[in-house]
């Protein structure tokens, strides 16, 4: 009597179907809290949106109750960030952005909104008028801010070119030279102690740089060379120079050391000195770089206010001639407003603003230069001319 054996194929198939229903029924669940946590995600979000809006709102009515949806928002976001983290992160690194954005956006908007007025008065002479035309024969630069209700801003343009052009002649050629000596010259050991040094200068607040200039630099050139006057364009270009001094080394030397090591060796190979393949090599392959660290520079030279506001006379004018740097005329677009701002009012307050408005375009005129020359740096490292 034979005994009947199962089917050898009946049992891979059953358990192929268990192993398919146990799969679809992972996956069922799997989508199941998919979609309950995108429906918390998707609240949270929405939570988080309007309390941030309401918040605002109530902000820029002045409302008492302004603190309720600030509360909702940092509960909103706290259980947000005990179930949904993912989530959590994501929006606020997105509201971080959009208030970024939005914080510089009003900020310019309120600018050009409280520049209307001067403009309105003055129109392009704001930025061009050089003598006063409500004055009899008056001398060039005479009564343009605030004689006969003139406003013009062409006296402190000329104060913040001269001291930014100052500042760029002492930054530029000692900053460079320095980046190379720290990036190629100086042994490791100087190197670490160097460099740190470097950029603990730019710690220091700018009050102490313009308090130095006030006892020390102003003092020297009124007593040793007879300055008309204590405070100069020359010596405050020369300290703001100084001050600029950190920005042009440390992102100059960030541009030299991304020069690839390669082509460096390449010069050494052909029997280049380190000095030649330095000069003919590095620098220019970081070119770009480099003149990326000057223009910063020159943007925090051109914004500097609390130096030149206690080294300058803030006596507005034009310079006879233009380029005396030791007269006694000494004021910028910064240092006006800085100086004048608490008392301002009317027409007066506005062209304050329109000063600020001026300045920020000029820096954001360099930042823009700045950037594009680190993408052209960029650029030529990688290969991509």
């Amino acid at each position: 009597m034979t005994q009947r054996l199962p089917q050898t194929r009946e049992v891979p198939r059953r358990l192929r179907a268990a192993v398919r229903r146990r799969v679809e029924r992972t996956k069922q669940r799997a989508r199941d809290y998919r979609s309950r946590t995108e429906d918390g995600a998707i609240a949270m979000d929405g939570l988080v949106f309007a309390s941030v809006i309401v918040t605002f709102l109530s902000f820029l009515a002045g409302s008492r109750w302004t603190v309720i949806p600030v509360v909702v928002f940092l509960a909103s976001m706290g259980v947000g960030w005990y179930r949904y983290q993912a989530e959590a992160a994501k929006i606020t690194t997105l509201l971080t952005t959009v208030i970024t954005v939005s914080i510089l956006t009003l900020i310019v908007a309120f600018l050009v909104i409280e520049s209307v007025p001067a403009v309105r008065l003055m129109g392009l002479d704001l930025l061009t008028q050089i003598r006063n035309p409500t004055m009899d024969d008056p001398a060039l630069g005479q009564g343009l801010w605030g004689r006969n209700d003139v406003w013009s801003l062409t006296p402190m343009m000329l104060g913040t070119a001269v001291t930014t052009l100052i500042a760029t002649l002492i930054a530029a050629p000692i900053g460079i030279a320095g980046a190379v000596f720290v990036s190629e010259i100086a042994p490791r050991r100087v190197r670490e102690v160097v460099k740190p040094g470097i950029e603990l200068m730019a710690g220091i607040p700018s009050i102490t740089y313009g308090f130095i200039g006030l006892t020390i630099v102003n003092q020297y050139f009124y007593l040793e060379f007879g300055t008309p006057t204590i405070g100069t364009y020359f010596a405050a270009g020369l300290m703001i120079g100084i001050m600029a001094l950190p920005t042009v080394v440390t992102v100059a030397e960030d541009a030299l050391n991304a020069v690839p090591e390669s082509i460096k060796s390449g010069a050494l190979a052909i029997g280049s000195t380190r000095w030649q393949t330095t000069k003919s090599v590095t620098i220019p392959a970081g070119l770009s770089g480099v003149s990326a660290g000057v223009l910063l520079g020159i943007g925090r030279a051109m914004g500097e206010t609390m130096a030149a506001t206690v080294m300058l006379t803030h006596t507005k004018g034009f310079p006879s001639p233009v380029f005396d740097v030791f007269s006694n005329y000494g004021e910028t677009l910064t240092t006006v407003i800085a100086f004048e701002g608490g008392n301002a009012s009317g027409v007066h307050m506005s062209a304050l603003f329109a000063a600020g408005v001026v300045l920020f375009v000029m820096v954001m005129l360099l930042s823009v230069a700045s950037q594009y020359v680190e993408w052209r740096m960029y650029q030529k490292l990688g290969g991509e001319q």
